[in-house]
């Protein structure tokens, strides 16, 4: 059962998954060009923590025990869906998704990602890419949430790291969003 609020949001979680080196995971959609976190909504009765650990292994393959919570958004961050992109049946009373952003410290292993964890997989591939990539390969409706959360986060690693902050480069930059190969996974 889908839920959507009053205002005509989904309630989701989003999730910034961190390795050692404060590198994000990111995923490739299944036959798409876009990458993205992991991201999924919020069943009745679950809290957003319940969700997100249950997105995690869904999408990513990941357990409570792969991954230590660094921090969450304080509010709801917000996306509207172009019309085009809905689904029929949504047309009218859907807007868009909010949603609660977690950032996650990977303390398994590369080797426990696995995005074949569910019948029905999020991501044909993945890799790990520097914490400020540029939002340019995400579908453009929710560049401006990434950005709100990854600055908002932000904080959790800089206590454990100051050189994160000092990096940080402007919004959209011409940057490769490529990143590194992981897992065998070529870069796009």
């Amino acid at each position: 059962m889908i839920v959507i609020d009053r205002d005509g949001y989904r309630p989701n979680v989003g999730i910034i998954l961190c390795n050692a080196k404060n590198e994000v995971f990111w995923g490739k959609r299944v036959r798409e060009h876009s990458w993205q976190f992991p991201q999924g909504g919020i069943n009745p009765g679950e809290s957003p923590e319940v969700a997100m650990y249950r997105e995690l292994h869904e999408e990513v393959g990941l357990r409570q025990e792969h991954v230590s919570i660094l921090g969450r958004t304080r509010e709801w961050l917000r996306y509207e869906v172009p019309e085009r992109w809905l689904r029929r049946e949504w047309r009218g009373n859907y807007r868009g998704q909010k949603q609660i952003w977690f950032l996650l410290r990977l303390v398994g292993r590369d080797t426990d990602v696995c995005l074949r964890a569910t019948e029905k997989p999020e991501f044909d591939a993945w890799r790990w890419n520097d914490y400020w990539v540029p939002t340019e390969s995400v579908v453009e409706f929710k560049r401006d949430v990434y950005q709100k959360a990854l600055s908002e986060l932000v904080r959790y690693l800089e206590r454990q790291n100051h050189v994160l902050a000092r990096r940080r480069p402007a919004r959209h930059t011409d940057e490769d969003p490529r990143g590194s190969e992981v897992g065998g996974q070529p870069p796009v």
